[in-house]
């Protein structure tokens, strides 16, 4: 017994020797030609941030999605593209539901009689009712019956519940529990006539009517109350002594807008196995967008165009994979380009246009953010919808972003895949995705700024108590808020991802190894799966 266990131990030392070529820890023992990083200057991107900031300043301080800005980038980027790559370069459109209020929306309730009419304000504190963005049509002129949908409205559990039924009537749902579009997603499905969401009353800050936005899918029409309004319609329509009905109107501009994206690929590499890098090419309303995303934009074109170059040089060693750059249209209104690239590619037949010609989507939204953190994707955070082909290649590109600032004795933190950025939709089909992200909303800690502080010098730490991004989603975000230190290293850590990534004998068996994801599948221990992978290096049987 006591020899076996030696011997055993023996085994396991072994093993945790040679993690890194039995788990893929590393991608490739092999040394990599890394002449692309160097090959791109801080300039480089800085130059296209200025043209972004230039063409949101010509065109009424904003690039959003359906605005002049925003079709300038596209005309931009589409340019810069043909100019200096040799790249295959397209143009997809979709096309995006207009929102606009033609005028304010009424709503009156009776009550056993009684009459009243609401109040619609754009000041939140003084309104008992707020449109919903994306809301349809509707004018509903006679007293239509009121129901209240028991809990939250997250499941269907609680629409049958609902006395009296809500098909054709105006159904009263409660915040919380589940999104927004949930909600008006089971409200579509039971056929109501319109749906009140009303505020929880939770605290101070919960009681008046708030901006909601149900997505471009919506098809229901929608107002959000006050929680006191709420609540006193939903003790009238619960109370069978008391007929509580509903009279209003929505009248909105639903209008279709054509959106692009844009995709640009390399000439060489197998178009069945594409690394996908991907940035989205819109702000908000509010602003420039020049971190959120123009950083991201800027450093995607500044890498095509460095890969372009790198690519025709007779001594660099071509990639056995097709490289696709994309802009995404429309994230800000809710990842809408990705979602929609996502879609025709699953439904394609033609080669290299198909979702499973997609080996990995890295992610690039927001790179130079002030108060910066270097955060990297982290793969054990996928969300749950994501199939388990998706997990461990996910897992180890996050490995691959580390070890480069490892290396380069950088700090780096984790930051979730928390749905949203762009790959949302790539993950859900079951792609591998990664990437950088340098912080948004989120404050800076304590802990962060010491880390950062220690590692790079006391400038360097950034501000502890204040937001990643002071100007995030804000008309200030300008080229003045890039930290431009943090944005040229994230350019460094994506070429070497990418060039790691090219350079490999086979990334489709390294991204997607099989026995890791049957594991998954079948639920295996993480102890089980450490001795499976013992006895699958040294020939023995599986337990």
């Amino acid at each position: 017994m006591m020899i076996q266990t030696i011997q055993f131990v023996g085994i396991i030392l072994l093993f945790i020797n040679l993690i890194p070529s039995v788990t893929g820890m590393t991608v490739n023992n092999d040394p990599i030609d890394v002449r692309f990083a160097s090959s791109i200057q801080i300039d480089d991107v800085l130059k296209h941030l200025n043209e972004f900031q230039a063409i949101a300043t010509a065109s009424n301080g904003n690039r959003a999605a359906k605005t002049i800005g925003f079709n300038r980038t596209l005309d931009y980027i589409t340019n810069f593209l043909a100019l200096k790559t040799n790249f295959k370069v397209t143009k997809s459109f979709f096309n995006l539901r207009n929102f606009q209020l033609l005028r304010n929306p009424t709503l009156s309730s009776t009550i056993n009689g009684v009459v009243k009419t609401h109040t619609y304000s754009t000041n939140l504190a003084a309104a008992e009712f707020y449109h919903v963005q994306y809301s349809t049509s509707v004018t509903i002129s006679n007293n239509v019956v009121l129901t209240a949908i028991p809990n939250f409205g997250c499941s269907d559990a609680d629409w049958l519940a609902a006395i009296p039924s809500p098909d054709g009537l105006v159904a009263l749902v409660k915040r919380g529990d589940c999104t927004f579009e949930s909600k008006a997603i089971l409200a579509s499905k039971y056929n109501v006539a319109t749906l009140l969401l009303y505020n929880d009353g939770s605290t101070s800050n919960n009681m008046q009517p708030i901006y909601i936005n149900l997505g471009q899918n919506n098809r229901v029409p929608a107002l959000f109350l006050s929680y006191n309004l709420g609540q006193s319609l939903v003790s009238a329509a619960n109370d069978p002594s008391r007929v509580a009905t509903i009279r209003l109107s929505i009248v909105t501009d639903s209008a279709l807008n054509p959106t692009g994206n844009i995709c640009a690929d390399t000439v060489t590499g197998d178009p069945t196995q594409t690394i996908v890098i991907g940035s989205h090419s819109d702000s908000v309303p509010a602003g420039p967008g020049i971190n959120d995303n123009g950083s991201g934009s800027a450093t995607n074109l500044a890498l095509a165009a460095a890969l372009s170059s790198l690519l025709q040089t007779s001594n660099y060693p071509a990639y056995k994979y097709r490289v696709r750059f994309c802009w995404w249209g429309a994230e800000e209104l809710g990842l809408l380009g990705a979602n929609y690239h996502v879609a025709e590619a699953k439904k394609a037949s033609v080669v290299g246009e198909r979702i499973t010609d997609y080996l990995i989507n890295i992610n690039l939204d927001m790179l130079g953010s002030p108060n910066f953190i270097f955060g990297i994707y982290d793969g054990r955070t996928t969300p749950t919808n994501t199939p388990a082909a998706a997990k461990p290649g996910s897992n180890k590109t996050t490995t691959l972003f580390q070890s480069w600032f490892d290396q380069n004795k950088l700090p780096w933190d984790y930051t979730r895949f928390d749905g949203r950025s762009d790959y949302g939709p790539f993950l859900a089909a079951g792609v591998v995705a990664g990437g950088l992200f340098s912080g948004a909303d989120a404050v800076k800690t304590t802990v962060q700024v010491n880390k950062y502080a220690t590692m790079l010098g006391g400038s360097l730490g950034g501000t502890a108590g204040i937001r990643q991004d002071i100007c995030y989603h804000q008309a200030c975000d300008k080229t003045t808020n890039i930290n431009e230190f943090a944005l040229n290293k994230m350019v460094q850590a994506t070429a070497y991802a990418i060039e790691t990534l090219g350079q490999q004998p086979n990334l489709k068996s390294w991204l997607y190894p099989t026995r890791e994801i049957q594991d998954i599948n079948r639920n295996t221990p993480p102890s089980q799966y450490e001795y499976d992978s013992i006895n699958e290096y040294f020939g023995l049987p599986y337990n």
